[in-house]
This record gives structure tokens, sequence and C-alpha cells, in this order.
């Protein structure tokens, strides 16, 4: 039998591979897009001696459209594991339970009543549109916990009572879209379609701060995950304080959704893939499962990226699409193995 060391050791190698290949994944993009850069040209000009061109299209264009590709994918993958972990159910996902919805409900109530005929999104922007969505990814939280509490969390009820969420937010949101006037309306559709929609270096200096400082919080929490896997009943009869904690990690993961959401619109399944092969990969033990999950997410976020740019060229795929057509599958079939 495996022991222990061997298992980490191997986790470990695996996680290693995985940013090795998010980083290949990383310089293929620097050379896809409408303008091809070749790769020694892209190196030559991350380390200053490109053209004024290759400078003007790596650094204001694609460096801050995959860094926010990588670090959406990390956030997504890491609330999908936290929302799999205490919920006991291996179907949870933000997108498919609401609460990228309610994030995104509270992101087009700013586009509608504060930002106004289409206009740009500027510093003070991109810091507060991560608040709004936390708001309302926590009301999500909120709603969701109240409907499908009966003497615990019913695993089957989470997931009906989420695409009850999902779909009365959804319908808000419509609401709120036929009201908007044309350029509104458009920016909406675009975000709501799961585009990158705001690649540049205040997007990446406003969710970086959520990320580095949540996934690290929920890392410390995993034990508590490990717990809460067993049932309530046993969990309390080891001495945690269960609700607690599921509070803590639940507010955690709604704030990660909530800033991925902001800038990256309703990307949908990725926080349901990404932890089901981080746990294929390296196991059930949440020490280990939420770092593979953020490796795995941002490299399938990257992926879909690079997909969505080339595929149809010049013309773009948004990720959330590529994802989806992705994911559903994979959806149904779990849905299918269920009892």
């Amino acid at each position: 039998m495996e022991t222990l060391k061997n298992k980490n050791g191997r986790a470990v190698m695996i996680m290693l591979v995985m940013a090795a290949l998010i980083l290949g994944v990383f310089l293929v993009s620097l050379n896809m897009g409408e303008i091809r850069i070749a790769p020694f040209d892209a190196l030559k000009t991350l380390f200053g001696g490109g053209t004024p061109q290759d400078e003007l299209v790596l650094f204001e264009f694609r460096l801050p459209r995959m860094i926010l590709a990588a670090l959406i994918g990390a956030g997504i993958a890491a609330a999908g594991a936290v929302w799999q972990g205490v919920s006991q159910n291996d179907l949870a996902d933000p997108g498919i339970l609401g609460i990228n919805a309610g994030a995104g409900f509270a992101v087009v109530i700013f586009i509608y009543f504060f930002q106004g005929a289409g206009g740009s999104f500027d510093a003070n922007v991109a810091f507060s549109l991560p608040i709004f969505a936390f708001a309302g990814a926590c009301i999500a939280v909120v709603l969701i916990y109240l409907f499908a509490w009966k003497k615990g969390l019913n695993p089957i009820r989470l997931v009906l009572v989420g695409i009850g969420i999902n779909t009365a937010f959804g319908a808000a949101i419509l609401m709120l879209q036929l009201k908007m006037n044309p350029n509104d309306f458009m920016q909406a559709t675009v975000w709501l379609s799961g585009n990158i929609w705001s690649a540049n270096w205040s997007f990446v200096s406003a969710i970086l701060p959520w990320i580095v400082l949540l996934i690290p919080f929920i890392f410390y929490k995993a034990r508590y995950l490990n717990v809460l896997n067993l049932g309530d009943q046993i969990a309390a009869g080891l001495g945690t304080s269960v609700e607690k904690e599921r509070l803590a990690l639940l507010l955690a993961a709604a704030a990660l959704s909530g800033a991925c959401v902001a800038a990256g619109g309703n990307i949908t399944f990725l926080g349901l893939v990404a932890p089901h092969i981080a746990r294929r990969l390296v196991g059930p033990k949440h020490q280990l499962l939420i770092p593979a999950s953020a490796l795995t997410g941002a490299l399938l976020l990257l992926l879909a990226d690079l997909i969505g740019k080339t595929l149809l060229a010049p013309s773009e795929i948004p990720v959330g699409l590529v994802i989806s057509v992705l994911g559903a599958p994979y959806f149904i079939y779990l849905l299918m193995k269920t009892n």
C-alpha cells in the first residue's frame, strides 16, 4: 500500500507538472492572436528588448488578459472545491448553484445604475465591482441556505434549490437588461457570456488581493473541510464548531466567486470540473485538493481562452462558452450517476 509520504510526494509532483503546463500554455498564448508574435520575439519583449508594437500588444493586451484568466480560473475552482466539500455534494458548483448569478446580478445593477451609457471601466470601477459582486454572491448564499436547510443540508436539495436561485437571478438580470440603453445592454451581454471583458492591469490589481488572501485562507481551513465531509454529527463530536466553520468557508467561497465574476463574467461549470479533475489526481484530502483545484482551474481557463481566440480567428469565442461546451456533458454524466 502506498504510504502517506509517497502519496503527498506524488501529489506535489503532479502539481509541479500542472504549474509547468500553465507556464507552457501561457508562453504559447503570448504568440497567438490577431497579431502574431514569434516565440523568440515574445520572450525578447518580456525582457525589454522588443519593438514598440510588440510591447504594446504584450503588455497592454495579452499579459493582463492571461494573468486575469489564470487568477479567475484559480479562484472559481477553489470556490467550487469549497462548495463540494461543505455540501458533501459532487454536483455543487458556484455557477450551477446561483452564486455566480447573484454576483452577476449585482454587477448588472452596477452597470445599470452607476456606469451608464457604456462608460469606460477605470481603476475606481475595477476596485468597486468585486465588492458589489461579493454582496450579490452573499445574498445568493443566504437564499440557498434559507431554502435548502431542513434539519441540515441535504446534498440533492441544495442543488435543486441552487438551480432555482440561479434561474431567478437569471430572470432578474434579463429584466434589467431589457431596461438598459443599447450600449449598456451589449456590455452586459458580453459579460454574461463569460468573457474576460476587463483585461487591463486595473482589474488584475483589483482581484489579485482577493485571490492572494482568500485561497490561502481556504487552504488554512482545509482541515475543517475534511472534518465536515464526515457529516455534521461526527464533525460536532470531534469538537468542530460546524456552523461557524461552514459560514466562514462559504463567505470565503462567495468572495472568491464574486471577485472572479466581476472580472470574468458568469463562467459556469469550471467550479465543477476542476475540483473533480484535481480529486482524481491528488485524492480527496483538502490540503492537497485546494491547491490542485486552483492550478487545474487556472490551466483550464487559460486553455479555454487560447481555444476561444484561435479556433475561429479573427473572431473570438467567449471563454465561458468554451468551458460550458466541455463542462455541461460532464455535469449530465455526474447527474446520471447520482442516486
